[in-house]
This record gives structure tokens, sequence and C-alpha cells, in this order.
């Protein structure tokens, strides 16, 4: 039998998104029970850009045998340098007000200094928390190689999709800016192995690596305890270059 929240995915309900946010911590199991509410991509993992291979937002194999690396029931997409030494994961929620932050201010700037430029390979790995992260990690790994933009989208817009009278209606009505039709939108949300997986790489992140909120940085494998903005990441990251 499927869980309570997927059948509350699958039929769509209308509660309102504070319903469903309990703050940016991994508690938020709550907002999952009985009182709440493909395109076509290249294949291709990388680019080159000038003598620097990036890799182009599509899945990739994982880096080596760290289980930091080896996610349960996900395969990472990856943005960055294909050779880089330094490896950041985020660990992020789309509606994680803390995550909509970070890549609104720190994010384009640690893109430019060390995402285009090839100097570290970047992981965003789903958490979800509630309902709502479920529809959009489905879109968003249902949109190939466009992961990063269709997360992008949905962080720029959080406050509107959240907020609005139907989350669910609003979620699809960015996924259909990316080509998804409501047909696809809907098959999308009913894919089993897809919602079994994300499940799976929750509980791997709070079992085994520690997560307590959203966003967590592991930086080549080390838990990053430091702040989230540009200055703190950018210094961790160049302890490791």
């Amino acid at each position: 039998m499927l869980l309570n929240r997927r059948n509350l995915l699958i039929a769509g309900t209308a509660a309102s998104a504070s319903v469903l946010l309990y703050g940016c911590s991994s508690g938020s199991e709550e907002a999952d029970t009985e009182t709440v509410g493909q395109a076509d991509v290249s294949t291709d993992p990388s680019s080159e850009t000038g003598s620097v291979a990036l890799y182009d937002g599509s899945e990739i194999e994982p880096v080596n045998d760290q289980p930091i690396n080896n996610p349960d029931g996900w395969v990472d997409r990856a943005l960055g340098g294909v050779d880089a030494d330094v490896t950041v994961i985020e660990y992020v929620s789309p509606t994680c007000p803390h995550c909509a932050a970070f890549h609104a201010s720190a994010y384009p700037q640690i893109k430019e200094a060390y995402i285009d430029t090839g100097a570290i390979r970047f992981i965003a790995r789903p958490f979800r928390r509630n309902v709502l992260d479920l529809a959009v990690f489905m879109v968003a790994a249902a949109g190939g190689n466009a992961y990063y933009d269709i997360l992008a989208a949905y962080m720029a817009s959080q406050n509107e999709w959240m907020s609005a009278e139907n989350p669910r209606e609003a979620i699809f009505a960015v996924a259909q800016q990316f080509g998804f039709t409501q047909e696809r939108f809907e098959e999308i949300l009913t894919d089993q192995e897809l919602f079994d997986g994300l499940e799976a790489t929750r509980e791997q992140a709070l079992n085994e690596f520690g997560l307590t909120g959203t966003p967590t940085f592991y930086i080549n494998g080390d838990k990053y305890e430091g702040t989230y903005d540009f200055e703190g990441l950018s210094a961790a990251i160049e302890e490791r270059a």
C-alpha cells in the first residue's frame, strides 16, 4: 500500500503550505501525516568550456566509494569540473526558506567563482521535508539535465507556489515552463520507484550522515559547520583545493 503522504500528493490536497512548514529541520515528518494535505534531454554528462571539462547537470557516476558519494535510491546530478579535486554536496529542500536564501545570495557567487570555472564539483541532493518537496523533486528528476534549472525556478518562486491556495497546481504551473504537460506531471507524481528512492535518500542522510536540517553541506565528505554565506563556504573550499 502506498504511504499516506503519497496518496495526498496524488490527490492534490489544497492544504495550506504553512501547515507543511515546520522550519528547516529534518524533523518535519509531521507534515506528511493524515492532517496534511519527460522532457527530451541530452544524456551527455559533461561539456568542454575552453580546456576545462564541465558537467551539464545530468546524472554522474559516483566520485568514489565513500558512502557520502553513493546516495541510497538516488543518482547524483552535478555541475562544475569533471576533474575537480573538491566536491561540494548540498542537501536541499525546496520549501526551506534558508535554502532559498542561500540560492538567491551566496550560490550565484559560488557558481561564478568555483562551479563555472571547474574548480569544484557541485551536487545539489534532495532532502524532502514534506509533500511539496516530493512534488518538486519528482519534477526536477524527470527533467534530465534541466535538473538544476528546474530547481532554480522553484527556489526563485518559492513564496508564490508555497503560499498558493492550491500549491500542487502552482507547482505544475512552474513545471509547464519546462515543457511538462498535465499528463506528464500526473505520471511523474505516480512514479513509485522515484518516490521510494527519494525516501531512501532522506533516511540515509538522517541515519548515516548526521543531517539535522537544510541546507547542509559536505565538502570532500566532511560536514561543513560554518556559515552559509560566500565567505564561509569559499574559505572551506580554498582549504581543500
